[in-house]
Formats: C-alpha cells, structure tokens, sequence
C-alpha cells in the first residue's frame, strides 16, 4: 500500500495531505530531538492524516509545540484549528496580515466557496475551525522560532499572498516556501529535469513583488525548496531563473487576453500549453499532453483569474 509519508534527512517528513488529488499538496513534521512542529495543515479534511504521521514519527501530540503555516489558503492552512485542538501544546504561528482569517474564518470561507462552489468546498476542504486565540500568535519578518535549539526564519514573502511568508531552515539548508517560489509535481519529473511554475492564484498576486521575494529566497544561498505543491525539490539559479521568465511569461500572456472577449478561458488555455511546451523542453515527456492538461486544470483556471484581477487592479 502507497504511504502518504516520506522521510528526507534533517528529521523532516513530507505528509501527502490528500487535497484534490495524491500529489498535490503536502505539509511537511519536523521533528527536533523530543520536540516536533507542523509546517502547513492542508485542509481540514487532512488533519486525520496528519495525526497519523505522528505515529509514523513516533511523536506524541503532547511534543508537537507549534503549527506554521506559510499563509492562509485553504489548502496551506484550512485545518490548522481543527489541528491544534489535538495537540495541546501547539501554538499557531501566522503571519500578521493572515491572523484575523485563521481566528475568525468566515470571511476565508465566503472567499473559498466563492472560488470553490459551496458544495465542492465542503467536499474538497471540509469546511473551517477558529483557531485557539489563546494560542495563536503573529510573527514578523526575520523572527526565529526554537524549536529545542533548531532556528526556523520566517522570512516575508509577499507576491503570491501580501499574508505570505516562508521558514528558513538554515539546519536542512531548505527553505518552506509555501507558494512563493513555485509549484512542482513530482508527476512530471524527468529525471533531474523538473517542471516548476508559478502560482499567481487569486486575490492578491502581484508580479513586482513575486520577483523580489524569489530574488530575497535566493540570497539565502539554501539547498533545497520545500513546495507544498509537491515536496522537497533543488534550490539553485537555473531554477530561480526559470521561474523568473516563466512570471513574465505568465504576466505578458495576461496582457494579450485579459479585457478580450472569454479573455479568461483563453489565458487558462495558453497556460496550459506553455506548461505543455515548458514538460517538453526539459526532453521527452513521461506523460501525456492529455495527462499535462488534467494534471494541471485547477492550477491554470486559478492563476488565469489571479491574473486576470492583477491586470485589472494595475489598470
């Protein structure tokens, strides 16, 4: 039977969290010594899976001090309060601009079935718990969190969400980069050729931004990029510099369709077939074209209306 862990050095184990399909999102158990944490939830619908790979580490719940979640989207952070009602001494650590969704979510909710459907978001998600305010706390750009000695950064990472930032691990030189320096599946792997795009999903990406943040990564000079979409990938410049075209690709595409007539569509079509043509580039496919498009219809709708709202907001 398929496991949805896995182990990489450092006492790090990626959780397949289930979100839409195997695959797809991951939250990641660091485990220091006689002390663990969470980076990202998934859903919450993950949280049973993300009890189980406490028994998978050999951690109690008693041991997992804190929950750290790169942002507040639903597939990032959806079950952190349903999560910390089973870990007693876990605090919930958000950035400033994201705190007031995670203690009083139905603004979030409103936001996601609006996106989702009210009825896919149940099924998908699983709906949303408020977070413990007693144990829940803002975290600002450069503070370090402890865990029994191990430095976790956060590191602000607007571009992808203003409420966005990333952990520095300077110990697994690896950085939890959430959504802000890309997504990669590892169904597209050929060999060490990977296929990395942007996220530029709805309401708040901002191109500018998603350059410097990248470009702020960078200098950090780490080893490895923790996606949530999907696991432990090389951090170095060829892939950096991938991306970075690939944020103009995506911006000077929006420019050509946004304002047109099924302005949308067309963008969600042309960045299917960049993705297509980028799997291409690296050499020959192990999948399909067919398999690309359905692999990859929910990130391309969703970063065609990301971008769609960013075009019209720059006006």
């Amino acid at each position: 039977m398929t496991t949805p862990f896995a182990r990489y050095p450092d006492g790090i184990i990626r959780i397949d969290t289930g979100y839409w399909r195997a695959g797809f999102a991951a939250s990641y158990l660091l485990v220091e010594g006689e002390e663990a944490v969470f980076i990202e939830t998934g859903p919450s619908r993950a949280v049973p899976v993300l009890l189980q790979a406490l028994a998978f580490a050999g951690v109690a719940k008693e041991q997992v001090r804190a929950i750290l979640v790169t942002h507040v989207h639903l597939d990032h952070a959806g079950g952190a309060g349903a999560l910390q009602r089973h870990l007693p001494n876990a605090e919930l650590l958000v950035h400033p601009k994201g705190i007031r969704h995670l203690l009083e979510p139905a603004k979030l909710q409103a936001g996601a079935e609006a996106v989702y459907g009210a009825e896919q978001f149940e099924t998908i998600l699983g709906g949303i718990t408020p977070a413990d305010g007693q144990r829940t706390r803002a975290v600002g750009d450069g503070e370090v969190y402890l865990l029994n000695g191990r430095r976790l950064q956060f590191i602000d990472a607007p571009g992808h969400a203003n409420h966005h930032h990333c952990i520095w691990d300077a110990q697994s030189g690896g950085i939890f980069s959430g959504d802000a320096a890309g997504i990669s599946y590892r169904l597209f792997d050929q060999g060490e050729e990977l296929l990395l795009m942007p996220a530029t999903t709805p309401v708040q990406f901002d191109l500018a931004a998603s350059h410097q943040t990248l470009d702020r990564l960078a200098a950090l000079g780490a080893r490895w990029n923790f996606v949530t979409h999907f696991g432990r990938i090389p951090f170095n410049p060829l892939l950096t510099d991938r991306l970075h075209r690939l944020l103009d690709q995506f911006a000077a595409l929006s420019g050509r369709y946004v304002g047109q007539p099924e302005g949308e569509s067309a963008l969600q079509e042309a960045l299917q077939q960049l993705a297509w043509q980028e799997l291409q580039h690296n050499g020959q496919p192990l999948v399909s074209e067919a398999v690309c498009r359905d692999w990859l219809t929910m990130d391309c709708a969703l970063n065609a209306q990301g971008l769609r709202i960013w075009r019209e907001r720059a006006g």
